[in-house]
């Protein structure tokens, strides 16, 4: 791909000058980059092995406090450091940054330069040796949803994040006039992102006014997860250099659409289509049905990884696209999990459930995992609903609360064993201090609705 750099092509572009500064990042809890600024020549001499991080960075929230109540730091125990390990493999140009590349980290302990258990790249790059051992590769592909705003994300913040106008008027979704308005931004994201080496399809508008779309071709699953870490950063910089505010909250506004990420993924073995059966029905394979049925089992299970915030459960409403329900069909979008592509060979199951707001390397990482146990387990699938499934009242529910789920992924016997009792408290604890600070708020619904009647 155009964009991507061998150690060796990064150390003679900064040997010329092209290059100046290098990103050294590592994705955090809440999916986004963090790390330093490098002067180039420092890091293809010496940092190019390792540097390090204050250990709260995988500890803490949206506001980068520092919770207590987690067992891996604290200020008990000083807030150590963690190693950050470039992954060489990852190296790309940053081209809406003059002179500027990247490269993704991996998280070490410091003391035994071990993965870091809870660090989001581990938690996937497990799951997918796993299925490696296993024979397959898992491919993906996520949508990434978000709105675009008039004014700055400076100027929003001075309004106090009031009287919010779209970018658009008007319902956009595939419309090519209103999107030609937002060439300025769209085009600058597509072709910059392309240019670092992310296999760019395209983008579209979604169904909503401001809301677009950003589509990246079907990788695989580490690979997928980079390329979305990436992309989402990338929206919000040149957004801003735009003059413009992007987000990715899944739910800003009650009267409007949310925001989603659905996740494609399918499995392969030895450049074949694990998933496909010619001779079966909607061209879907006995394993692609133990498979999707690990994914409706333990959905409940996993659903804080596909939406991990109190506003996260706002998009789950009736009318919106968003599911409710955590069954399966075929092309049909009101159902949490669709079957895609029936009858050919790039047949593959889309999660609907999970918002613009999530981790990719988390919601990745479980849904492989409950793939896995389907397999194991050899369960069995359930046949397709079909219909408006928001109206199904036997179809069991998603959790519709961050409480909710919370419980789920407490209680879940099945992310236990294949994450690590450390790991699923990790999280818990990240779910529950999610909930506590929002407990706390006194929101503008209340005052408005009780401030004088109550």
């Amino acid at each position: 791909m155009p964009g991507t750099l061998s150690f060796e092509d990064l150390k003679s572009r900064v040997s010329d000058g092209t290059i100046d500064t290098v990103l050294v990042c590592f994705v955090d809890m809440q999916g986004r980059l963090m790390g330093k600024r490098f002067h180039a020549v420092n890091f293809v001499e010496t940092s190019f092995k390792e540097t390090h991080c204050c250990n709260y960075l995988l500890a803490t929230d949206l506001e980068m406090a520092t919770p207590d109540g987690y067992a891996s730091t604290s200020w008990q125990s000083g807030y150590g450091d963690y190693v950050m390990a470039p992954d060489l493999n990852t190296i790309r140009l940053v081209p809406w940054l003059e002179g500027t590349a990247l490269v993704l980290c991996d998280v070490l302990d410091h003391h035994t330069h071990e993965a870091v258990p809870h660090s989001p790249r581990a938690i996937l790059k497990k799951q997918v040796k796993r299925l490696e051992a296993m024979g397959y590769e898992a491919k993906m592909a996520t949508e990434l949803e978000f709105f675009l705003f008039e004014k700055s994300l400076a100027d929003i913040r001075k309004s106090g994040f009031r009287d919010l106008e779209p970018i658009s008027g008007y319902n956009e979704d595939y419309h090519i006039f209103q999107t030609t308005k937002e060439e300025g931004v769209m085009r600058p994201i597509r072709n910059h992102l392309y240019a670092a080496g992310l296999p760019i399809e395209n983008s579209k508008g979604e169904a909503e006014s401001g809301q677009e779309e950003l589509n990246i071709r079907y990788s695989p699953a580490l690979n997928c997860a980079d390329y979305h870490s990436i992309a989402k950063h990338a929206i919000k910089e040149i957004a801003w250099q735009n003059g413009h505010a992007a987000t990715f909250l899944p739910k800003w506004h009650k009267d409007r659409v949310g925001s989603s990420s659905h996740v494609h993924q399918s499995l392969w073995k030895d450049g074949e289509a694990a998933f496909f059966d010619g001779d079966a029905k909607h061209g879907k394979s006995e394993l692609m049905s133990h498979y999707m049925a690990g994914l409706i089992k333990y959905a409940p299970d996993y659903t804080y990884f596909l939406a991990p915030y109190v506003n996260s459960y706002k998009r789950f409403a009736k009318g919106t696209f968003a599911p409710t329900k955590t069954v399966w069909s075929v092309d049909n979008r009101t159902a949490g999990f669709r079957l895609c592509g029936e009858g050919t060979k790039g047949v593959r199951v889309e999660c609907r459930i999970g918002g613009s707001d999530l981790n990719p390397y988390l919601a990745q990482a479980v849904m492989i995992a409950a793939g896995i146990k389907g397999i194991e387990d050899q369960l069995d699938l359930s046949p397709a609903t079909t219909g408006d499934i928001y109206e199904d009242a036997k179809a069991a529910d998603i959790p519709q609360t961050l409480r909710a789920a919370t419980e789920t992924l407490r209680n879940s016997q099945f992310l236990r064993e294949v994450m690590g009792d450390d790991v699923v408290d990790h999280y818990t604890r990240a779910a529950e201090w999610e909930q506590e600070e929002f407990d706390r708020a006194v929101t503008d619904w209340e005052i408005a609705r009780g401030f004088e009647r109550a």
